[in-house]
Formats: C-alpha cells, structure tokens, sequence
C-alpha cells in the first residue's frame, strides 16, 4: 500500500476458474463516511452487517476495497477556497466540482478502512483522492484532471489479469463513488451488479432517479425494494 495511490496487491485470493470470475468490491467504507465521521452518510452503519455477510460467505475469493486517501491541501475540500462552504458546487478543470468537509485525510483514523471489517480477505486495496488537483470518486479512473483526462487506476487491468467477468458493488457513498465505480466498471468491459441495500446515498431524495439512471447503463441493480 502506497501513498501514491493504485492498486496494492495483497496477494490473497487466485485466478483462473470459473468460480472466480466475480470479484467484490467494497467501496469507501471507511469512519468518515459512517456517522459521526467528518462526512458521515446517514445510515451507512447499517450496511456493515451485510457487507460482512458478503465477505465471509465465500462467494468472492476476490475481493476489493477502495479507500479515499487524501492530502491535507486536496482540492476538493471547501477549507482551501475561501468563501466557500461544504456542498457548493465550483467548476474544476472544467467540470463541475462538490466542495466536500475535510475528509479522508491520509494517516488520519478517519481515513482507515472501518474496524469490525474482516480486511485480511479483500486481495487489493485502490487509495484514490491522492493528488490534491483532483478528486478521485470512481475506484477505476480519476476524476478529470488539469490534462482533460481521467487516468485509469489500474483496476481494470488488475481484475482481467485475474479472470474477472463481473464485479458486485457495495459501499459508500451511493450517489458518488459508488455510482461512478459502478459506471466506470461498465465502460471497462465488466457486468456489474450494484448491491442497492449495501450502499446509502449523501442525498436520497435522488435515489430513484439514480437507480433508473444505472438500470439505463446495463446495472443491475439488487437488493432494492420499491417505495
């Protein structure tokens, strides 16, 4: 595991039959994001049991975690622009850019994976959010940067090296690193099933319109259950 971000192989887990064509991938749950954490989701706390479940079934011999990783000068956090307040909306490289609390700052307890988590069996971790110019919410590929692209992270390449057709999704937080690692899963070439009782949104007002968007973009979407 590296300050610089990517992917850290753990070296557990395998390749090569069929039963490991499914990999999981555990998006962001880490003390900031739960309650009471510097961008604490509502009711993220109540997804840990079933990600447990998830973990220890041994349906996924592979098994992923991506972790914002930031430094204190990131980009994205309202505390460096002047003026500003957590959730305005700015433009960055052109796009537009949520100004978030300080969050995930690296070596912070804040930033770790959350405890009561059985870690040992996820076989590669991808710290995103590592360069303070760009944010990072996908766990495939950054946010567009100062170039107008958004580099890869090397997880797409790492999970066809282990003969992964389909990647399941949970985490945090629904209506962003979650979506986007959802979507940028589809555009490399995987099916993907999204974990919907697994993830909670910043903002669930827009729940519905998000889970027909990602229906509409070949998501399958499990474990939700109509209003």
């Amino acid at each position: 595991m590296t300050d610089a971000g990517g992917v850290q192989d753990r070296g557990v887990g395998g390749s090569g039959g069929e039963d490991e064509r499914t990999a999981l991938i555990i998006v962001d749950v880490q003390p900031d994001f739960l309650p009471g954490g510097a961008l604490g989701v509502a009711e993220g706390d109540q997804i840990l049991p079933g990600i447990r479940r998830l973990m220890t079934s041994g349906r996924f011999p592979i098994q992923v975690a991506t972790q914002d990783w930031h430094p204190p000068d990131h980009g994205s956090f309202a505390s460096r622009h002047p003026g500003r307040n957590p959730l305005d909306v700015i433009e960055l490289h052109g796009e537009p850019q949520v100004l978030w609390p300080d969050h995930c700052v690296q070596g912070t307890p804040g930033a770790e994976l959350a405890p009561g988590l059985p870690w040992e069996r996820v076989s590669a971790v991808i710290r995103k959010g590592t360069d303070p110019r760009v944010d990072s919410y996908s766990g495939f590929r950054n946010n567009i940067g100062p170039s107008g692209e958004r580099p890869p992270t090397g997880l797409g390449g790492w999970l066809r090296e282990q003969n992964v057709a389909h990647v399941v999704i949970c985490g945090l937080a629904r209506d962003f690193c979650v979506r986007w690692t959802a979507e940028d899963a589809v555009g490399a070439g995987f099916h993907v099933t999204l974990r919907w009782d697994l993830t909670r949104s910043v903002d669930p007002a827009g729940d519905e319109a998000l889970r027909e968007h990602l229906e509409d973009q070949n998501i399958w979407i499990a474990g939700h259950q109509a209003s």
